[in-house]
């Protein structure tokens, strides 16, 4: 699909209260896919400027269960809470399950983890590239909220490649480290080392 026929539309928001505060939660449909991507922000995002972003890609195991073998659900809650710290922010939840590949094949990937095989290895011997996500819609829906430029939540500078190639101005890279745990620490390992996100290796090692 060309970038000129791609395109979102806001359907319906919603008021979610939550331990962080009071959040707005946003239904956007898209050209793209018949996924249910969401918008979750605070204050007015467009009258920040630059705004803090957190993009988000959904992780079942992590978000909703509290798996330990990643960093993604402490990832979104402290999300959530440096927002309600400053008041104002937004947090976009693709749903790219898996880095792309799906909750199945994530499942699948897990066994071939733990049989000794990394993130990165595991995507690759299911037929996956490494990190298979998309964030053209990401784009899109900032613009949708009235962002003009982003202070970004991440550890993932292919992540910002990505976004920067599709439109989004990223004023500032804001650090999004969570301690290693004894289940998620080759998870991290790895992300620095094959992935190269800024995560100091000396603090991974010290696990």
């Amino acid at each position: 699909m060309s970038k000129q026929s791609l395109s979102v539309t806001r359907k319906v928001c919603a008021r979610i209260p939550t331990d962080h505060g009071d959040f707005q939660l946003c239904h956007f449909a898209n050209t793209l896919d018949d996924k249910e991507h969401l918008a979750l922000y605070m204050g007015n995002p467009a009258s920040v400027d630059p705004v803090l972003v957190r993009v988000h890609s959904e992780c079942f195991t992590g978000d909703v269960l509290g798996s330990r073998r990643c960093d993604c659900g402490e990832q979104l809650d402290r999300a959530m809470a440096m927002i309600a710290e400053a008041g104002t922010g937004v947090i976009l939840y693709l749903r790219q399950e898996g880095r792309g590949i799906g909750l199945p094949d994530k499942l699948r990937a897990y066994n071939l983890q733990d049989q000794g095989y990394d993130t990165v290895d595991a995507n690759l011997m299911l037929g996956h590239v490494a990190d298979g996500r998309d964030y053209s819609l990401a784009a899109l829906m900032l613009q949708d909220l009235g962002v003009r430029s982003v202070q970004l939540m991440t550890n993932n500078p292919a992540k910002i490649d990505a976004l920067t190639t599709a439109g989004v101005n990223i004023a500032e890279r804001v650090s999004l480290q969570i301690p290693a745990n004894n289940d998620n620490f080759d998870y991290l390992l790895t992300k620095a080392q094959r992935m190269a996100h800024l995560l100091p290796l000396s603090s991974l090692n010290s696990q």
